[in-house]
């Protein structure tokens, strides 16, 4: 797998800034990409904005695997699922396609690890031997893989709002004191398997007025945008938040990386952040 650092170009679904709901959000992150001079890009064919989701994991500078994608939590939704397919012909890529269900959002990685919840046990039941699915994953990402517990509540059941890394040897994770003691315990063990250490990172849960926005992601701070040498960090600016700490321990943690703050929320009532609506490469 490639390192975070080593990615040059970012690219967003046309429907993020077509969408009026999102045009405040979508012409900050624009301004801080040509700041940066960060080579962008759209993608044509997508049915949502959730981008990593759907498209291509790139496993070598050549090399991008197409998982299915079928999503459990779309299954009743079928205007939202993405033609894998199709999409990757519009845009030119030639992929390996497999057969394995898998959302981007579910691959957290670095170099030589990559992890991900539970829950691609839960989307591929056709694998009575997990240990088999495992192998298949190892073999197509040409590297370890690692699972911790999902969070039950969360309704796509992905990493990458759960845990980021760092280095190959450090991640950073929700912090656990504060999290449930089911996804704690998971994660202190599966870190200690593998040698990983770990940094705790503040979050704060958001209770929106509004059911339609009960499962809204503000709040979740892991889930930034990761591009070379740039890290652009949602913030929140609302009642709770804890983004003055969040930024101070960010400066302290990547002391070489330039620190980019965006108020996301618009996107994040939706469910997801800054993360979720890109799909970073190396060209």
């Amino acid at each position: 797998m490639l390192k975070p650092n080593s990615l040059n170009r970012v690219c967003l679904s046309k429907l993020l800034y077509e969408n009026a709901t999102y045009k405040k959000e979508h012409n900050k992150l624009i301004e801080i990409f040509k700041r940066n001079n960060i080579d962008y890009k759209y993608i044509d064919g997508t049915k949502d904005i959730w981008c990593r989701d759907y498209m291509p994991i790139q496993v070598t500078k050549d090399k991008f695997v197409q998982f299915r994608y079928e999503p459990s939590y779309l299954s009743d939704d079928l205007d939202l699922q993405s033609d894998t397919k199709e999409i990757c012909k519009l845009n030119n890529i030639e992929p390996i396609f497999s057969d394995i269900n898998l959302d981007g959002g579910n691959v957290v990685s670095y170099s030589d690890k990559v992890i991900m919840t539970d829950r691609i046990f839960d989307e591929n039941p056709q694998y009575k031997d997990k240990t088999q699915l495992i192998k298949e994953l190892e073999f197509l990402l040409e590297t370890e893989v690692i699972i911790i517990p999902k969070i039950n509540t969360d309704l796509t059941g992905h990493a990458d709002g759960m845990i980021r890394f760092i280095d190959s040897s450090t991640v950073l994770v929700n912090h656990r004191d504060e999290d449930y003691k089911y996804i704690e315990t998971g994660i202190n063990k599966a870190m200690k398997k593998h040698n990983i250490d770990v940094i705790d990172i503040p979050f704060f849960d958001y209770k929106h007025k509004s059911k339609k926005y009960r499962d809204n992601a503000i709040g979740c701070y892991l889930n930034y945008l990761e591009l070379g040498d740039i890290i652009v960090l949602p913030i929140f600016e609302v009642e709770g938040n804890k983004d003055k700490e969040v930024i101070e321990k960010f400066k302290t943690i990547f002391p070489n990386r330039k620190i980019e703050t965006i108020n996301y929320n618009s996107v994040g009532l939706e469910g997801g952040l800054l993360n979720c609506t890109t799909w970073t490469i190396q060209k």
